[in-house]
């Protein structure tokens, strides 16, 4: 059965006109943009930044299971 991770993205005012966009469910993970739209994917972009895979170090030898996550909407 599938599992489905819910995020929001909060959009706040900022100076000069950008639009901030965070999701606070994940720490660090913000950006903006000129308009709504441009903040929403930039912050998805962020979003998938802070996710992507850190370079493995050939000593670790912790098992490990992929986990494939799906950004829809």
């Amino acid at each position: 059965m599938p599992e489905q991770l819910d995020l929001t993205i909060v959009y706040e005012s900022g100076e000069d006109g950008w639009i901030l966009a965070s999701i606070p469910e994940v720490a660090g993970v913000f950006s903006q943009g000129r308009t709504r739209d441009e903040a929403r994917a930039n912050v998805i972009d962020a979003l998938r930044l802070m996710l992507s895979p850190a370079p493995g170090d050939i000593d670790d030898q912790r098992e490990r299971e992929a986990l494939h996550l799906t950004i829809a909407a």
